[in-house]
């Protein structure tokens, strides 16, 4: 496969993915991660693909997940650059074995649980995504018990690898999901 996309992203995750969290989770991530491919002037569709896959090996394999990401997409055609960005988002935290260093590995690093505090955010407000503002968001992030099982320290240290304002990269993250607000369901 040259180039992974969207659909064959989605069509791949189906094959090992049931619960419905996870399918916005994932939609959450590829919206923050197209975002963040424009922030950098990358292909959109691909890291977008790369963001809707990362998760491919959670469910069955929760607590050795990033552990059988090659074993599940390496059948599948998936080029190792892809295999590896989607193992690197779980450096330090699930496994060792591949440090993010492109910007792309960086990012989706960053906003696996950056997204996880936003979409939190948009539940608890009657207008959701709508008018979503970076002042009041940065007042959730700061709250440690609003959305506690969201890393802080794995966000910050996204950013801090990514070399980026977290201002810039929480903005990034808000904008991406609210252009797909919709398919996200909220």
């Amino acid at each position: 496969m040259s180039e992974l996309t969207l659909a064959k992203a989605k069509e791949i995750l189906a094959k090992h993915t049931t619960e419905a969290h996870l399918f916005t989770h994932a939609a959450a991530v590829s919206a923050a991660m197209g975002a963040m491919a424009d922030h950098f002037g990358a292909d959109k569709e691909y890291w977008e693909a790369i963001g809707y896959l990362h998760d491919v090996d959670y469910e069955e394999f929760p607590d050795e997940h990033c552990h059988h990401v090659r074993e599940l997409l390496a059948p599948e055609g998936v080029d190792e650059e892809v295999i590896q960005a989607i193992i690197s988002h779980g450096w330090g935290i699930t496994t060792d074995e591949k440090e993010p260093v492109t910007d792309m590995e960086k990012s989706l690093y960053t906003v696996d649980e950056l997204t996880g505090i936003v979409q939190a955010y948009a539940l608890m407000r009657p207008e959701k995504m709508d008018g979503m503002e970076l002042k009041s968001f940065k007042k959730k992030f700061k709250d440690k018990k609003f959305a506690a099982k969201c890393s802080r320290d794995t966000i910050k240290k996204g950013m801090d690898m990514l070399g980026m304002e977290p201002s810039a990269v929480m903005q990034c993250c808000i904008d991406g999901m609210q252009a797909h607000k919709e398919e996200l369901g909220f």
